[in-house]
């Protein structure tokens, strides 16, 4: 797994919490629920990410 894609997960969910906290403050449940929609699926980005890693280190591929 590449790093940009690494990073571009890990800004994914940081922009995800942004939302979600702008959306509390302002009292805008979309933006809060999209925040946590933007949350999980970096989540699960990130999760796959690990699954490839683990995969290519078992196998000796880089």
């Amino acid at each position: 797994m590449s790093m940009s894609d690494k990073a571009r997960h890990s800004a994914d969910e940081w922009v995800g919490k942004g939302k979600e906290a702008v959306g509390k403050a302002t009292g805008d449940e979309e933006l809060e629920r999209e925040g946590r929609v933007d949350q999980a699926k970096a989540h699960v980005e990130k999760a796959g990410d690990a699954l490839k890693d683990a995969f290519h280190k078992a196998t000796g591929r880089d």
